[in-house]
């Protein structure tokens, strides 16, 4: 429950941050901006601790679904970086389109179809 809570408030706190960088003047004070960027830093670190500590607590066919769900987003996330960087070789991609903060979001994505496939393999 508790990694679902600090997932929720790291969901909020990055768009959240992304928003106000977004807003803020470009000549506003380079530690400011810096100092937003990282405010998602400490929710996904407990994120990640209590996702984690769960998951040493659940069973070993819960251990099995999720590391299945690695197995397959893990390569997804390859083969996206690697048709991106070949992609930008041949065309240069826009980074109002590519950047990182539009790339992110698939990796988790890719986590999910992986938790869904493996789901199913097991029910």
């Amino acid at each position: 429950m508790a990694a679902i809570v600090w997932g929720v408030v790291w969901f909020l706190s990055y768009f959240g941050a992304r928003v106000a960088l977004e807003r803020m003047n470009e000549g506003a004070d380079g530690y400011g901006r810096l100092g937003v960027a990282i405010v998602p830093i400490i929710p996904f670190a407990l994120f990640l601790w209590y996702f984690i500590r769960g998951l040493r607590e659940s069973d070993e066919l819960e251990r099995k679904i999720q590391l299945e769900a690695l197995a397959i987003a893990f390569p997804l996330a390859v083969l996206l970086l690697m048709i991106l960087a070949l992609v930008e070789l041949a065309h240069p991609l826009n980074p109002n389109d590519w950047s990182y903060r539009h790339v992110w979001p698939f990796l988790p994505a890719f986590w999910f179809a992986g938790l869904t496939i493996a789901r199913r393999k097991y029910q």
